[in-house]
């Protein structure tokens, strides 16, 4: 894959970000999923190594890596996270990467132990507590995620992923579709328009006043 020059760090973070839509497509395909499509923006690349400064070879290290993540060779991803973490390892965005990686080659107890290495060094790392999240959905442990999402809109209100996967938990496996609605709006307001989550929320409009008499005579 041919990287554009790194001395335009700019220009090369809006091109990762872009590049991070494949990684979170392959997502999709997953356990866990459904045929509503809400899978599809579930997890996405972490662009910053996250903990504050980083040295200038260190994340054009990182950077690299994360564009041939998001090219989709998993394993020479995985092999430079894994290189860059021996040289620089207190950074926990490269043990969010390696979570995804591991969760789209199969490989749940890796992701898990990715993700659990990046909350030791940052226990409020809204992507890492997305991603465990995510993890926990998957075993169906529906609460457990629900709370380690909402500590990650605690601990970063305006990290968007999060919001979307509270939208799509709260809509598909708790079904209390009045947060799932206030989710996926809050979402369309850090992202910005996405029209497929706008006919979501459409619909969630639709059906929400419908249960909530309901909701209102069992309470």
């Amino acid at each position: 894959m041919c990287l554009p020059p790194f001395s335009d760090r700019a220009l090369l973070r809006l091109i990762l970000l872009g590049l991070a839509l494949v990684v979170s497509a392959c997502a999709s395909n997953g356990p866990g999923t459904d045929d509503s499509g809400r899978g599809l923006a579930e997890q996405s690349a972490a662009g910053d190594p996250g903990t504050g400064e980083v040295p200038p070879e260190a994340l054009t290290m990182y950077e690299q890596a994360v564009a041939v993540m998001a090219s989709g060779e998993l394993l020479d991803a995985e092999l430079r996270f894994k290189e860059f973490l021996l040289q620089y390892p207190g950074y926990p965005g490269a043990y969010v990467n390696l979570a995804i990686i591991h969760v789209n080659t199969g490989n749940d107890e890796g992701a898990r132990a990715a993700v659990d290495a990046a909350l030791a060094l940052d226990p409020d790392h809204a992507p890492a507590l997305n991603q465990l999240g995510m993890l926990l959905r998957r075993n169906g442990e529906f609460l457990e995620a629900e709370a380690a999402y909402l500590k990650a809109v605690t601990a970063s209100p305006d990290y968007a992923l999060a919001h979307y996967n509270l939208g799509v938990l709260n809509e598909l496996y708790l079904q209390r579709l009045d947060s799932a609605l206030q989710h996926f709006e809050r979402y369309q307001e850090l992202a910005g328009e996405d029209e497929r989550v706008e006919k979501w929320i459409t619909d969630l409009q639709r059906r929400v006043p419908a249960v909530q008499p309901t909701a209102n005579i069992t309470e």
